[in-house]
């Protein structure tokens, strides 16, 4: 007496392919054996050939008769996810669009402690680091330096590349034009790497002021001679 129901002739030729196509090695060999056994081979010969016990052999019978072609299929390795952390997603958002210092903290940046920190005390929760790390991966987050962003556009600045112009133009030993420049900018923010999504990337808000330490240097247009001095 055949074990199983004789298999459709289409669905055989699908099983077939799908033992060509798969990678799972464990899924191949239990489409082979329900083949071999529609084929009228008993069930000892079916697990000697393929390595496999009679009982396992047995069991995916029972697993192809109650759920067909999905239930031979191999389950998903490792632990099961344990935080769902899809809806934070909104709020990861948020707070990565704004500075630490805005929620009272006295950092510029933020830290994988640190939104770890919040979102446990925001919502009172028990989040690891390495879970929101691992959360940060899967959407796309990553730790990435931010650009320096001048604060506003200079209003006047198509009037003083007009001068600049017309200076270069008119250059001579009596209206010589210079080329200036500072080793150092001391008001500008410090930038270092910060959480964003892959693909963008933070902009800081310089001061808009310029004040010059250490060392200026400039070049004369003319006579390529350099002048520099300490300030």
């Amino acid at each position: 007496m055949p074990i199983i129901a004789p298999i459709p002739q289409d669905e055989c030729q699908k099983m077939r392919k799908l033992i060509h196509k798969t990678r799972d090695k464990n899924y191949s060999r239990r489409l082979t054996a329900l083949l071999m056994l529609n084929e009228g081979l008993t069930v000892t010969y079916v697990a000697k050939t393929l390595h496999a016990a009679r009982s396992s052999v047995n069991r995916w019978v029972q697993w192809f008769t109650l759920y067909g072609l999905e239930g031979l299929e191999s389950l998903p390795v490792g632990r099961p996810v344990v935080w769902d952390l899809s809806p934070l997603y909104n709020l990861l958002l948020f707070l990565l669009q704004q500075s630490p210092q805005k929620l009272g903290y006295l950092r510029s940046r933020w830290s994988l402690e640190l939104m770890t920190h919040t979102l446990n005390e925001l919502l009172n929760l028990s989040l690891t680091q390495n879970v929101l790390y691992r959360y940060f991966a899967q959407v796309g987050i990553v730790w990435r330096r931010a650009a320096p962003t001048v604060k506003q556009p200079d209003p006047e600045y198509d009037e003083k590349m007009a001068k600049i112009a017309e200076a270069k133009a008119n250059i001579s030993e009596k209206h010589p034009v210079f080329y200036e420049d500072e080793v150092d900018i001391d008001l500008n923010p410090k930038i270092g790497a910060d959480w964003c999504f892959k693909g963008q990337q933070k902009r800081v808000i310089t001061p808009g002021k310029n004040e010059k330490h250490y060392l200026a240097g400039c070049l004369n247009a003319q006579t390529e001679q350099i002048t520099y001095g300490n300030l």
